[in-house]
């Protein structure tokens, strides 16, 4: 019978790390409170320019919209080419955006099969999961990055196979063969001659397990012991809103979200301050709200480590037009020209081959 290795060390108590009272094994032990967050940032002032766009010519949205009809396989291009323009409006819209870019931290139990290395789990007590140093992430880029907390590891015989390195076949259920497949375990084919495959027996071989019946266990991958560990994940995660001022045009809010406006203004700070001096006073009341949610949302559990907010001037073009006698319109919208025409006039069903 397999005896442990000289010198094998039973799991530190559970509660004995000062910073980790409550974790248990097999649970996570949620997320760690962090340092005391940053002080109020002060304002930013806002640099007075040019709050407006240019109104597109009649040259140009029939221009994209001539692209946005050839790009489709359906659509024929006659409404685009040569329908008859009969108005251009302009509902310019503003959009705000806030990025909070956060760095939260949890830990649990975990085991791993033991190598061999050298494990001192009581020399001294284990960093706390805020004092782990970490690689300096990419700012406002999702990461995340899983540790080993030092000093907390111990040694301990594999549960799963009783030490054994080796567990039971669940294909053969540990009898090393299977029922033939060939003579559905008869031994006989269907002209009632001996099943070759089988020699007659009804069973063949477990490919699974090459007929041994056990297999390497899969938790201690036949090392027989495990070393556990408190396990630190961090993660790193760009929270993003935004609030678009309401517009009259017509166009559905969620398709400016698929393109870019012109940028007024742009603040990345530690933490921002709620914006000042814009002059839409709709935008700067939800601006002042959004900042304050995620300060108070996002400090509980993690760390802010950088804010960016800005605001863009997104252009938005309802274009009227007539073809054949009746009257139609589409949207030229965000600096990218890209358009939207639901009641296109000229579509076709096509099949691909």
């Amino acid at each position: 019978m397999y005896q442990p290795v000289f010198g094998m060390q039973a799991p530190p108590t559970f509660n004995s790390f000062p910073g980790y009272e409550g974790l248990l094994p097999g649970v996570s032990g949620g997320f760690h409170p962090p340092p005391p967050s940053q002080p109020f940032p002060t304002p930013v002032p806002m640099v007075q320019q040019d709050w407006s766009i240019p109104k597109l010519s009649e040259e140009s949205v029939r221009e994209a919209f001539i692209s946005f009809a050839s790009s489709q396989c359906c659509y024929s291009s006659g409404p685009a080419r040569d329908g008859m323009i009969t108005g251009i409006e302009q509902f310019n819209t503003y959009r705000y955006r806030l990025e909070t870019f956060t760095e939260s931290r949890k830990t649990e139990w975990t085991t791993k099969p033991y190598e061999g290395q050298t494990v001192n789990p009581f020399a001294q007590p284990p960093p706390g999961p805020w004092e782990m140093p970490v690689m300096a992430p990419v700012m406002f880029k999702d990461n995340r990055q899983e540790l080993e907390i030092p000093n907390s590891q111990s040694v301990k015989s594999c549960d799963t196979c009783s030490a054994t390195g080796r567990s039971r076949c669940a294909k053969c259920t540990g009898t090393g063969s299977i029922t033939c497949f060939t003579c559905s375990g008869r031994g006989v084919g269907s002209a009632q001659d001996r099943c070759a495959p089988c020699s007659g027996t009804g069973r063949r071989m477990c490919s699974n397990c090459s007929g041994q019946g056990t297999k390497e266990c899969t938790k201690c991958k036949g090392k027989r012991q495990l070393l556990s560990y408190i396990k630190l994940t961090v993660e790193w995660k760009n929270n993003v809103e935004d609030f678009v001022v309401e517009q009259s045009s017509g166009l559905n809010v969620t398709k400016l979200g698929e393109v870019s406006g012109k940028p007024l203004f742009k603040d990345t700070q530690p933490m921002v301050y709620p914006l000042t001096g814009f002059p839409h006073p709709g935008l700067v009341e939800a601006a002042n709200k959004m900042v304050l949610k995620h300060r108070n949302n996002f400090s509980q559990t993690g760390r802010i480590l950088q804010q960016q907010q800005s605001v863009e001037l997104i252009p938005i073009t309802k274009v009227a037009y007539q073809w054949k006698g009746k009257h139609y319109f589409y949207f030229v919208y965000g600096t990218e020209s890209k358009v939207n025409a639901e009641d296109y006039p000229a579509k076709c069903c096509c099949v691909i081959l």
